[in-house]
């Protein structure tokens, strides 16, 4: 029973559902209720962490290559 200035937790609106079917119910929205958010996209990663940037691009030559050299590929 739930004290007088307390709601309910369910209720039921319509029908008459016997107390195995509402133990069944109480169960699974207890269970949705106690279960982990789930997460829809994943932490970004560094890009330090990018293993692409352990691969070497060719070194280009010509003016300015030496600047050019140190810019992300």
């Amino acid at each position: 029973m739930t004290a007088p200035d307390q709601k309910p937790l369910l209720r039921v609106v319509k029908g008459t559902p016997d107390d195995y079917e509402l133990a069944a119910l109480t169960a699974v929205i207890a269970g949705l209720a106690s279960a982990a958010p789930v997460e829809g996209k994943p932490a970004a990663r560094s890009e330090w962490a990018n293993p692409a940037r352990r691969v070497r691009r060719p070194l280009q030559h010509g003016h300015g290559a030496w600047r050019a050299s140190g810019f992300p590929g």
